[in-house]
């Protein structure tokens, strides 16, 4: 997910994160300058869906305008063996444990 505040509050005419947080401030969201600073700056790893709730309603916009999915960067991620999976080349899967069987009944 890429993280598009800066962008969205150019759009209504916010260009410092001092104006955001005031306007956050005069939504009922107090959020302290570090925090501000690393939404502003950064994306951010968590966010809280009350405060994003009070994020769009400052901005007039929704989530999706905020949080733009990028499913190219999940495909990167994916490890290299379920790639080989997914385009059919076979795949070794070691078993765990020592081999051994239950004994018989």
């Amino acid at each position: 997910m890429r993280w598009n505040l800066r962008m969205k509050a150019a759009e209504r005419g916010i260009w410092k994160s001092t104006e955001m947080r005031r306007r956050l401030a005069d939504a009922g969201l107090e959020i302290s300058t570090g925090k501000m600073s690393a939404l502003w700056t950064g994306t951010p790893t968590t966010v809280r869906l009350d405060d994003l709730d009070i994020i769009c309603l400052v901005l007039k916009c929704t989530t999706v305008d905020l949080l733009i999915h990028e499913p190219e960067v999940a495909a990167a991620r994916r490890p290299q063996a379920e790639q080989q999976v997914a385009t059919g080349s076979s795949l070794v899967v070691p078993r765990l444990g020592r081999g051994r069987t239950l004994p018989p009944l």
